[in-house]
């Protein structure tokens, strides 16, 4: 079922993890309807760009080498630099400084390589949040293990819409149902002030054993919402990790939907890789996994029949997201938040 709301927002996306693309390798992609590639540069630099060689339309993914900082179209040779520019055309004394290939802004970040996506290709106007730094606790990549395979998810051609995910982090009444989680977590900020948005909440299971603090029997999660294509969380308590979570539109109809997750170490441990996070890694997926089943087969309800309790904060989260949709001639912008949802008495 094709999403109703427009599949070409503008923001951070995610296009690959970093271990994907190793040095003087190109990497082949398809998102925002386009063919990309992103190839990694004897320094390290990863550039994404559009698919085909300016000069007779060669798929620089099909055959394409990185030379030092340039990448190599396999048909004639033409080399092109970091921002898509000819730099050499080996059977001839000067580039064609003409022709440029489109580039896309590229940020590093969370082992995940990110670009922006604009339809009127205006620089970012905000920035892709660190997993750690952004939460500014004072921990770091060494409070946690290193993100191995058991704690990635690649669920590829979705038939989703970003903004679902969004809207999961509002909706406190799914957690019983899906999660099965038999309390209300407790909303303890949302801000949606600007592009880049906080939704943290607690939950606070039965004590049981009278002597139990309530630190043993509360946990949380706090929430950095980037733009429509990413989301960091950093969850306490029963489960140390912190996680990212990116959808990446691939066409009109379909989606990317990619999952990490960091489980905290203790003091003192200095293991590259532990069995038990393995586990905890895991059980967070599958977490995520019930909701991607939702989410897959769901149709965007516009108005949304909300409860009392639920109108809040959807109304917010969907008032926030109408920045990210472009208004272009032909590209019909979401409607008024005011009209998406209505509460039930």
């Amino acid at each position: 079922m094709k999403p109703t709301l427009p599949m070409d927002p503008t923001g951070w996306f995610q296009v690959a993890w970093s271990h994907e693309v190793g040095i003087g390798e190109v990497h082949r992609m398809r998102y925002f309807g386009r063919d990309l590639v992103a190839w990694r540069a004897t320094s390290g630099a990863v550039t994404v760009m559009d698919a085909y060689c300016e000069h007779l339309g060669a798929h620089l993914g099909y055959g394409g080498t990185v030379v030092e900082d340039r990448i190599r179209c396999p048909f004639h040779g033409w080399e092109w630099n970091a921002k898509g520019r000819n730099v050499c055309i080996p059977y001839e004394d000067q580039p064609n400084l003409g022709r440029r290939i489109n580039t896309m802004p590229v940020v590093e970040r969370n082992e995940a390589i990110y670009v922006w996506h604009d339809v009127d290709r205006r620089p970012p106007t905000f920035d892709v949040p660190d997993v750690f730094t952004a939460f500014d606790d004072g921990a770091g990549p060494g409070d946690y293990f290193s993100l191995c395979e058991h704690a990635r998810l690649h669920e590829p051609g979705l038939e989703l819409h970003p903004q679902y995910v969004m809207e999961n982090g509002v909706d406190f009444a799914h957690f019983t149902y899906v999660h099965q989680v038999p309390i209300v977590p407790e909303f303890t900020r949302q801000d949606f002030d600007g592009p880049v948005a906080h939704v943290d909440f607690t939950i606070t299971f039965d004590q049981g054993d009278a002597g139990a603090s309530i630190d043993d029997v509360r946990s949380g999660v706090n929430a950095i919402n980037c733009g429509l294509g990413l989301a960091v969380t950093k969850s306490w308590g029963m489960i140390d990790n912190r996680t990212a979570s990116a959808v990446t539109p691939v066409d009109d109809a379909t989606c990317d939907v990619r999952f990490s997750v960091w489980i905290g170490r203790r003091p003192g441990d200095e293991r590259d890789h532990s069995e038990s996070a393995d586990r905890h890694a895991r059980g967070v997926i599958e977490q995520f996994e019930a909701d991607i089943a939702i989410w897959s087969h769901q149709k965007y309800a516009s108005p949304a029949a909300l409860s009392r309790g639920e109108y809040p904060g959807f109304t917010a989260l969907r008032a926030w997201a109408q920045q990210f949709y472009p208004t272009t001639a032909g590209t019909p912008a979401p409607a008024d938040p005011a009209n998406t949802a209505r509460s039930t008495a």
